[in-house]
């Protein structure tokens, strides 16, 4: 066999260590995508041999069987059954946990009876007795004897320096005898064939391998600590102050490396225009290319940390706790006990938010929580809704408490109780062949292991980096182009007008009305204008409808917008825009930021998809454009009438 057509799949039960041994296998030469038409996660990367060769090995979504009974299974089944697939492999690593034989031998038995080539690498070898495990090794090799055992920890990598000798040559596949009453399992057959062969499976593995007798004293331990971690009053109590910390840490200390890496972004574009000669493509380094890259670094302090405790929570055997015991609360919403994570994640950055709902195995879950993530009031809008409460709210208390705090709160429990009404019609819309309901395993506790946190951290970071970071960067590039030019000699000429008209103004002043001028009549200015008479309902002119326009960047833009807009520069208290702002007025001679006005602003904010950023991952957590552009308009016209409905109150 050509060494370069080598591919082997890593198949295995969930828990068993399989991602573990991945990673030690392929360190970090591996990258992370989609499968093609799916939104199964596909891992993939290049396992070197100790003679220097290379073989291509995919990490297989865990599966307790080759027939199917959710969406990741499928995956599996299909890329297994189907030899034309573009990534069939060409042998099999199949992971087996050593301390529950009896459940894991099902899928490998399959396997075998399909006539793959098979090496097993059985893992959990500190969680049996080493007579029992040594025993039932003998079995296995009488029993398969053109399949090879290897005993490996997952944590530590002990073992796997014997497998990669032996992996040197490919696996081979001699004379077999069938194991179960099905040669080659398929979706064909009868399910009550299937049930029956499964069923005369399990009766062969038990009668094949030696029973356990004890419970280890790692299982007792397990047994102890769940009868306080989902303890049904304590377990909550544990779980609400254990996200509490999560989300402060996610919220408040990620902002400070995210404001060292906004500054910094900001002082290199400025570097870039001093050092630089005046021109379009210093304009687009300094305004465009820079930014664009920055407001892709800006959020990997959030999504590291959010990885970091997803990373731990997930080692430790915890995040199986906490998916069991919220899955009753929110099933009723259309949503899984796994969607609580990323919809509490979201409140700090829906991107991290959307990347964490890649653990919900069911389709239909997994599209609901990326769908109303984005609804929970992330980080990125408290600058929009300061400016707005700070314009339009009263400094007053109401009883004890402050009028503009409640408000801010008003605006978070919105983005939540929408969130939740929004899963309760997309339940009823979004069709999914997956079975609906919870089946897992609640693996042991354990000591996180800090290689693998680390390089989870390091491969989401990255994922989100390299393919989100190429839309945004478009995106940003083509934002700037319709910021700076203007159709023919429009722009020029309303310059010209102001210079004009500017006699008596000073330099600064003249300055800052000739960039009020470009950007009136740019591209983005003139979209302003044809859309004012569509947000003229909501209580918006043009100016508003620019930075509506601009938010789409992402929605803290607003701020930096309308400081151009009303020409007052980048100042840091906001006092000269607060002051502009408040003495603008209507047509009609009324103050443009009315009480209507602003809530209606802030509704429209709690609302709308503006974040090219989280339309990028969406896009790619889908593997399609489509669910993003229906997420855009829904949250749109969602957007639209409530800000309508806010203004038409409050009016």
């Amino acid at each position: 066999m050509d060494k370069q057509l080598r591919r082997i799949g890593l198949v295995g039960n969930p828990n068993t260590g399989k991602s573990s041994i991945f990673n030690h296998l392929t360190g970090l030469k591996q990258h992370i995508g989609n499968f093609p038409g799916v939104t199964v996660e596909r891992k993939a990367g290049q396992w070197t041999l100790p003679n220097g060769d290379s073989v291509d090995i995919i990490d297989l979504p865990g599966t307790y069987s080759i027939v199917p009974q959710s969406e990741d299974e499928r995956v599996v089944y299909e890329l297994l059954s189907n030899p034309q697939h573009p990534e069939h492999p060409t042998e099999l690593l199949c992971v087996v946990d050593a301390s529950n034989l009896e459940r894991n031998l099902l899928l490998f038995t399959q396997l075998y009876d399909m006539l793959w080539p098979l090496t097993v690498v059985l893992t959990m070898p500190d969680f049996v007795d080493a007579s029992e495990l040594n025993d039932n090794l003998k079995r296995l090799l009488e029993r398969f004897k053109d399949v090879s055992f290897f005993v490996v920890n997952a944590r530590t990598g002990d073992g796997l320096e014997a497998l990669a000798r032996h992996m040197q040559a490919p696996s081979q596949v001699h004379n077999r005898s069938s194991f179960g009453q099905l040669a080659i399992p398929n979706l064909a057959t009868n399910n009550v064939l299937q049930r029956r062969d499964a069923s005369a499976r399990y009766k062969a593995i038990a009668k094949l391998i030696q029973a356990r007798t004890e419970e280890s004293s790692n299982q007792d331990s397990t047994a102890r600590w769940d009868r306080f971690l989902v303890h049904p009053i304590w377990g909550y109590a544990i779980l609400i102050g254990l996200l509490m910390v999560i989300f402060q840490v996610v919220f408040h200390i990620a902002s400070y490396p995210m404001d060292w890496i906004d500054g910094a972004f900001s002082q290199f574009s400025e570097s870039v225009r001093k050092i630089l000669p005046v021109g379009v493509f210093t304009d687009l380094l300094a305004d465009g290319i820079v930014p664009g890259i920055g407001g892709v670094v800006v959020f990997v302090p959030q999504i590291a940390f959010l990885f970091f405790f997803l990373s731990l929570l997930e080692e430790s055997g915890y995040m199986s706790r906490i998916v069991f015991m919220t899955d009753r609360m929110v099933r009723p919403f259309g949503l899984s006990g796994r969607s609580v994570v990323p919809m509490i994640s979201s409140a700090a950055c829906a991107i991290p938010g959307v990347m964490a709902a890649r653990s919900i195995p069911n389709f239909r879950d997994k599209l609901i929580t990326i769908f109303v993530a984005p609804l929970m009031s992330c980080s990125a809008r408290i600058p929009v809704y300061t400016l707005l409460i700070a314009l339009v709210i009263p400094d007053t208390y109401w009883g004890p408490f402050k009028l503009q705090g409640l408000v801010l709160f008003a605006l978070y429990a919105l983005g939540l109780f929408t969130a939740l009404a929004v899963a309760i019609v997309l339940k009823f819309v979004v069709k999914s062949d997956d079975p609906n309901f919870l089946l897992m395993e609640l693996p042991r506790y354990q000591v996180p292991r800090w290689s693998q946190v680390g390089l989870s951290i390091w491969t989401k970071v990255k994922v989100f980096v390299i393919d989100a970071g190429k839309v945004i960067l478009a995106i940003s590039i083509l934002l700037w182009v319709l910021a700076s030019y203007g159709p023919g000699q429009r722009m020029e000429l309303a310059v010209q007008k102001v210079q004009a008209d500017g006699v008596g103004l000073s330099e600064e002043e003249l300055s800052r009305a000739e960039a009020n001028a470009r950007l009136e009549n740019s591209y983005i200015g003139i979209l302003g204008k044809g859309i004012e008479p569509i947000i003229e309902p909501l209580g918006y002119d043009w100016k508003i409808g620019i930075s509506l326009i601009t938010s789409f960047a992402a929605r803290e833009v607003f701020v930096g917008s309308m400081a151009t807009i009303y020409s007052v520069g980048d100042d840091d208290s906001g006092s000269g825009l607060m002051e502009k702002m408040q003495s603008e007025k209507t047509r009609e001679g009324q103050p443009r930021y009315s009480l209507a006005t602003g809530i209606s602003l802030m509704v429209f904010y709690a609302y709308a998809m503006q974040c090219m950023a989280t339309l990028a991952v969406v896009r790619r957590e889908t593997n399609s454009w489509k669910w993003p552009i229906i997420q855009t308009l829904a949250m749109g016209v969602l957007a639209y009438i409530g800000a309508w409905l806010a203004f038409q109150i409050f009016q």
